[in-house]
């Protein structure tokens, strides 16, 4: 008979976690039911007031004006950021500064986006009494559809009743958490119905990564007289002078059709300047097929290309070519540094 160890023997301990993880734990796991229960609230009356309000705020002519007090507020100021980067115009209006002069700034052609998860927020008095009066449409997010907010707005958005996270049952947390949902789905789908594309994320998102990552080669690169250009019959004489007016350390080569047919770069005048190089035309000495890119193409991509060229040494320029290849310009990794688009947002999947 085999002999058992009595290590073998000895029951696994399992520690339990610390009261800070399983209180933790517990929040997270109330707000993800939270989030179920909104999400299967959509199938039912809550989904069609979600689609009355994308129509609205969709067609408003004016901007989305979204209010909360506390909480509620600090979740509002987030749901029309939000809205505002993803091409609604939205505002942010503050429910008691409205009370002493604000209410100026919500017009006739606006739609008032109210967050109250009790509904009887008293600051919110006065919006709702400005909306009545001029007819302005007011969208509420409740928690309690039957509330005085529920009963006064044209369409309600009544969030499911779920408890707080907090022990006590009194802190805003699970149903913030909802509403935060809840607005980042009605920002989500006006963009969807707006068409929105990254060319308008861009537009709007100028700075930042996100921002710098979007910029194309449309928006940076240069073009006319500027752009270093020689037809293949050119004296080499005449292409260094052009070299050196245009200071992009190469010269382009095109047919009489504007098609890139060649490049001349610093690399090849060393390669000939044995070879009577001043007494050569620009078709002896160009290397053929150089590299181009699309102006509709990314910068990052066109930043990645430039660094990878050359066996990994790199290259500073890049010419840019239409669909026919024509050349229509040329891009200096300069302009890709100066505008943000640097190693760290360059990379070579954008371009897949």
């Amino acid at each position: 008979m085999a002999r058992v160890s009595k290590s073998a023997r000895q029951p696994i301990e399992r520690t339990s976690p610390s009261p800070t993880l399983a209180a933790a734990a517990r929040v997270l796991s109330l707000e993800a039911e939270a989030l179920r229960a909104i999400e299967t609230a959509l199938g039912a009356g809550l989904g069609a007031a979600v689609e009355r309000t994308v129509d609205l705020l969709f067609a408003v002519r004016g901007r989305v004006v979204v209010s909360g007090m506390g909480k509620s507020g600090h979740v509002a100021r987030k749901i029309g950021a939000t809205l505002a980067s993803t091409g609604t115009p939205a505002l942010f209006v503050h429910p008691a500064e409205a009370s002493h002069g604000d209410l100026g700034m919500i017009t006739r052609d606006d739609a008032v986006l109210a967050l109250s998860n009790s509904g009887e927020t008293a600051e919110l008095a006065d919006i709702i009494t400005h909306c009545r009066r001029f007819s302005i449409p007011l969208l509420g997010m409740v928690g309690r559809g039957d509330s005085t907010l529920g009963r006064a707005s044209d369409i309600v958005l009544a969030l499911p009743r779920m408890p707080e996270a907090c022990p006590m049952g009194l802190a805003p947390t699970t149903s913030t958490t909802m509403m935060l949902a809840l607005g980042d789905a009605l920002a989500v789908a006006l963009l969807d119905k707006r068409g929105f594309s990254k060319e308008s994320f861009q537009a709007l998102h100028p700075g930042g990564k996100l921002g710098r990552k979007l910029v194309r080669v449309l928006d940076l690169y240069h073009t006319g007289d500027a752009v270093p250009l020689v037809a293949p019959a050119t004296a080499m004489t005449e292409a260094l002078l052009e070299m050196s007016r245009k200071s992009f350390g190469c010269v382009g080569v095109i047919d009489a059709r504007r098609h890139l047919v060649g490049i001349i770069t610093d690399g090849d005048l060393r390669r000939h300047m044995a070879h009577g190089l001043l007494d050569r035309t620009v078709d002896e000495v160009m290397t053929p097929n150089p590299k181009t890119i699309l102006p509709e193409v990314l910068a990052s991509e066109a930043l990645g290309r430039m660094t990878a060229a050359n066996g990994g040494k790199g290259i500073t320029s890049l010419f840019v070519a239409d669909a026919e290849g024509r050349a229509v310009g040329i891009l200096h990794i300069h302009d890709c540094l100066r505008a943000g688009v640097d190693m760290d947002v360059a990379d070579p999947r954008d371009g897949e």
